[in-house]
């Protein structure tokens, strides 16, 4: 704890600390919620809790500066709950246990949290501090980003108002980004009555793991093995040459992480990419029931075909991503399947493409396929002033042009556009590596670079 608190800037990382402390894995913020809530009115801002569960701070202009143009800072206050097979960790309840390794704040077998603590952090911060310069102020930390931007999607007209948005949940120091890619969930679900088992076989549980994983926006292109397509591969194989049957299978549990363990197995092919693949395979008692023959074969050859990874990148940004599919969750066992695909795409027309790919592969298997969460893309506007104004600072400041970028990863500037129309925007922050996995970890160098920033840009902030 002591390292981190002597981390500049100070103000930041302690609010960081404090995060990592208090339980806030999507789904189950309510402790999250009334520190923030807390929080607000010690530091004697107006503070509230909306609707959809998102916390809004409200603080006035500093004298001087009520003819500047008004800002929402916007960060998410949920994390992603992974861990390494071997941790005991209950998200739930247990603190995150970080520690400063060099020039990186990593956790101990657990996701970090950084992906978006330390935005919210940055907020709290400046929330706090009597002394910046800045105008009007709203402050809209959303609940359940991570899940399905319900926060964002549940935020009322009127809710916040401001003529410019700061999105505080890039993960790259010195990258400007003015838009990003929509996305849709496909859920395909099927019930089979079970058969049993043969008493004269033996029963196996193989298990693959020690994959990267990674954020499904983030690294779907950098050839991150996904260990249900790899699983995929291996069921047909022991099924065409060893007539293997299926009891069971759980792969993946967020939609939006490339799974990185999954119970059942392969390895190879990937050696140049995934370095630390662990396969192994027990003896275990063998179960009552199955999956049926032909539902096993359906079922696994739509998991084979299922299109995965990159569809295709932008052609006029040809190193940006613009349709991906991320086959992030497979359960089956006990009478039922359930198969969970994120699709992500800056072009509707290709995010109905890929959805209409995949709903034609499970729909084949005789499974039942729902599309939900769907939100479009945040389109880039490299006219916008306030772009402008941030390229300006950035260069001042470090005597460095930032990059302008669009993002594949599904930011909530486009949803909270939509409610509050005309806003111009810009997503920015420091430089967070592997978020979503165990292997997350925040560049504490690039902090104080990414604070300076922003608080350059609040005291910069366009007149009227």
């Amino acid at each position: 704890m002591n390292e981190i608190l002597s981390l500049a800037p100070q103000n930041v990382w302690k609010h960081f600390y404090s995060l990592t402390q208090i339980p806030r894995p999507s789904g189950h913020l309510e402790k999250i919620q009334a520190f923030l809530l807390e929080f607000g009115k010690q530091v004697g801002v107006e503070s509230f809790q909306d609707e959809a569960g998102n916390i809004i701070y409200r603080k006035p202009a500093t004298p001087g500066m009520e003819d500047r143009k008004s800002v929402i800072l916007q960060a998410h206050m949920d994390m992603v709950p992974q861990k390494d097979k071997h941790t005991q960790h209950d998200f739930e309840k247990d603190p995150i246990p970080v520690y400063v390794d060099g020039e990186w704040v990593k956790a101990k077998g657990t996701t970090l949290g950084s992906d978006n603590g330390m935005g919210v952090a940055a907020i709290m911060a400046i929330m706090e501090d009597k002394t910046l310069k800045h105008g009007p102020l709203t402050a809209l930390i959303t609940a359940d980003e991570e899940t399905g931007m319900y926060g964002a999607f549940g935020l009322k007209q009127g809710t916040v108002e401001g003529e410019i948005l700061l999105n505080l949940d890039s993960e790259e120091e010195g990258e400007l980004y003015i838009g990003c890619a929509g996305g849709e969930d496909l859920t395909a679900t099927l019930e089979y009555k079970e058969e049993e088992t043969d008493p004269e076989d033996v029963a196996l549980k193989v298990t693959l793991k020690g994959l990267r994983g990674g954020h499904s926006g983030i690294q779907i292109g950098w050839g991150h093995a996904n260990a249900n397509k790899l699983m995929a591969r291996f069921m047909n194989q022991v099924i065409a040459y060893d007539e293997a049957c299926l009891v069971s299978w759980g792969g993946g549990n967020m939609r939006n992480a490339i799974p990185r363990e999954c119970e059942q197995v392969w390895r190879d092919e990937f050696a140049t990419i995934e370095d630390n693949i662990s396969f192994t395979a027990e003896r275990v008692d063998l179960p009552k029931m199955m999956v049926p023959e032909e539902i096993r074969d359906n079922l696994v050859d739509a998991i084979y075909a299922c299109p995965n990874g990159v569809e295709r990148f932008i052609p006029t940004i040809p190193d940006t991503v613009e349709t991906s599919s991320n086959l992030a969750i497979v359960e089956i066992g006990n009478g039922k399947a359930a198969i969970k695909v994120l699709t992500r795409s800056s072009r509707e027309s290709m995010k109905d493409y890929r959805n209409t790919a995949i709903e034609s592969c499970f729909s084949m298997a005789g499974m039942h396929v729902e599309r939900s969460g769907s939100y479009s893309g945040w389109e880039p506007d490299v006219n916008s002033p306030i772009l402008h104004a941030m390229k300006e600072s950035y260069k001042a400041q470090f005597g460095e042009t930032p990059e302008v970028k669009v993002i594949h990863a599904g930011l909530e500037c486009g949803i909270i556009g939509v409610v509050v129309p005309g806003l111009d925007m810009i997503s920015f922050g420091p430089t967070l590596q592997c978020p979503h996995t165990p292997e997350e970890r925040c560049h504490v160098p690039s902090v104080k670079k990414f604070y300076d920033f922003l608080l350059a840009t609040l005291e910069n902030t366009p007149k009227k």
